[in-house]
């Protein structure tokens, strides 16, 4: 069995449902469970050249999952999952329904064209790390983000900005 690490974010179709919806549905992946998640949090869409920005606030929070799934068994049911809740893949960086992304597989690195593992993007996502950090909380001055360094280093270079925690998720 693994630890993986998954970030959940959605902004359409009721995110707050999307999401505790999609933790029930982590728990039930074949041989699979959720041991915890983070808290709900509340972040503007990324900023990117090119892309609308006129998109619903996002809710993020991040789940950390014991599996006995290989990365690639991992991906192809948390893709499956956003399929399920009527994911649209119309845009980069578009307004979803449901965001399954792996960021961490135990302590591998992955360079694959369909998965990389660190998530590319997990460094530099406040709406990532702080969850991450928040569901890590003693280990994170330790947690080594495999080629970033430790978890602490990354917050401490990653402005909060306009994040907000929201609520604990029962």
């Amino acid at each position: 069995m693994t630890v993986a690490y998954v970030g959940l974010g959605s902004n359409l179709a009721q995110p707050e449902t999307q999401l505790r919806t999609a933790l029930i549905e982590l728990d039930a992946l074949p041989q699979s469970r959720c041991l915890a998640h983070s808290s709900l949090y509340r972040s503007p869409p990324m900023l990117t050249p090119g892309q609308p920005n006129n998109q619903p606030d996002y809710l993020n929070a991040v789940a950390a999952l014991d599996t006995g799934l290989s990365p690639m068994e991992l991906l192809a049911a948390l893709q499956n999952l956003e399929n399920q809740h009527h994911r649209q893949r119309a845009e980069r960086w578009g307004p979803r329904t449901l965001d399954l992304d792996l960021l961490l597989f135990g302590d591998e690195t992955i360079d694959l064209p369909e998965l990389t593992v660190p998530h590319p993007g997990l460094y530099e996502r406040n709406f990532v790390l702080y969850p991450l950090a928040e569901l890590l909380a003693e280990q994170a001055e330790h947690l080594l983000i495999p080629g970033r360094g430790t978890l602490a280093s990354l917050l401490a270079a990653c402005p909060r900005g306009e994040l907000e925690k929201l609520n604990s998720i029962p």
